[in-house]
């Protein structure tokens, strides 16, 4: 990257956003027998839906190719995460449906603490901003709740762009969109193979870490004050 970023590009989920399960969702789950989900269960099933973690055994060859497939295609995303939700012991028919609904719901996405202020001070600064996302949902729903849709210039969202990261066309998506050269960006984002991918066309890349908020409490910041950007 040449000097000071003329383009700032975020990873979605992770990175601006956190998935926020409560413990209410599964008030009204429960096993084949009628037995309230263990705690570890509960866990167990957040897990899955949030993280990029293997496929249990259970999950049928048809699912295998929607899972490969999932961030191009909501009716693939929906199909792959279903299968994983019962092969994980969500079996009570429509259970696995409600839980999965969650992941859409922009309510269940809360930003990181810097999220904000970021965003807000790139805006002052006359810096476009990108969100460049391996997603199957529109993730814009979930700023408009928040208030922060509009400091967004540019979308690309994987389903959207038909390309996932670390693919080089989705980061050139966004870049199009805001009139700025790859060697001209910056790309932050808690995947260093996926959202690192941005190096490929001479962005430069921040890692941050997808932990509780409390645990990062200015790492946005931090990583585009690094690039000579005053955002605080």
């Amino acid at each position: 990257m040449s000097s000071t970023p003329k383009a700032v590009l975020f990873d979605f989920s992770g990175t601006l956003f956190r998935f926020t399960d409560k413990p209410d969702w599964f008030a009204d789950l429960h096993d084949e027998n009628g037995r309230p989900l263990h705690l570890d269960h509960q866990m167990e099933l957040i897990r899955r839906m949030t993280q990029p973690v293997g496929l249990p055994a259970a999950v049928e060859d048809d699912d295998r190719i929607s899972w490969e497939r999932r961030d191009l295609d909501p009716a693939e995303h929906r199909r792959a995460y279903l299968a994983i939700l019962r092969a994980s012991g969500l079996t009570v028919p429509g259970q696995a449906e409600s839980l999965y609904e969650r992941v859409l719901d922009p309510a269940s996405w809360e930003p990181f603490d810097d999220t904000a202020t970021v965003l807000r001070g790139l805006k002052s600064a006359a810096v476009p901003v990108g969100i460049v996302s391996n997603i199957a949902f529109d993730v814009r729903k979930v700023l408009e709740r928040v208030g922060l849709r509009d400091l967004v210039d540019a979308y690309a969202l994987s389903y959207e762009v038909g390309a996932i990261k670390p693919n080089p066309r989705i980061f050139e998506a966004a870049l199009d969109e805001l009139g700025v050269a790859g060697y001209d960006a910056l790309m932050i984002g808690d995947s260093s193979e996926a959202d690192g991918g941005a190096t490929r066309i001479g962005s430069a890349f921040e890692l941050v870490h997808d932990v509780p908020p409390q645990q990062r409490p200015t790492a946005l910041v931090d990583a585009v004050e690094r690039h000579g950007i005053a955002v605080s």
